[in-house]
């Protein structure tokens, strides 16, 4: 059996400033909330080979594993997986972004199964990232919609 989540936003930004923002894995923690840092280890192409790590959880532990996405601009989706399964068997990743009225639809959907001694089992953790990505998904909105407004204001201001 495979646990799935599947969340969604509408960001009111351009189409190529969501794209850029949201796929400059270096620059995601200051995108995402949950990441101390994000390390690129390796670019092939579409593809980035990355650490993140996050910051430190109630109990003072650090998590942290190595994903790989790779990029298609031209479909406007992202698969990724993670390398470093920790306590999953596996996941997988799908991003996608649709121009919509009021910006642009970003989905993620995740697939993923737990190993039978992770703390936490599928449904406990479906639960966990649905509450978690409807979180980051609002702050990405928040911040990509900043940048689009001051981009918009640096356009207006009147040359002297």
């Amino acid at each position: 059996m495979t646990a799935r989540t599947d969340n969604a936003v509408v960001i009111d930004a351009p189409l190529d400033l969501v794209w850029s923002m949201t796929n400059d894995v270096a620059s995601w923690p200051r995108l995402f909330s949950e990441y101390a840092s994000a390390e690129i280890l390796e670019e092939r192409g579409d593809t980035v080979r990355f650490r993140l790590t996050l910051h430190p959880d109630e109990q003072g532990r650090v998590w942290s594993w190595v994903s790989e996405r790779t990029t298609d601009r031209d479909d406007l989706s992202v698969s990724a997986h993670r390398v470093e399964t920790g306590v999953f068997e596996f996941m997988n990743i799908r991003w996608t972004y649709e121009p919509v009225e009021g910006g642009v639809r970003m989905r993620w959907q995740q697939e993923f199964r737990m190993r039978p001694d992770a703390p936490l089992d599928d449904a406990a953790m479906t639960a966990r990232l649905n509450r978690n990505t409807a979180e980051q998904q609002r702050l990405i909105k928040e911040r990509v919609e900043a940048a689009a407004r001051a981009a918009t204001d640096a356009r207006d201001v009147p040359v002297r």
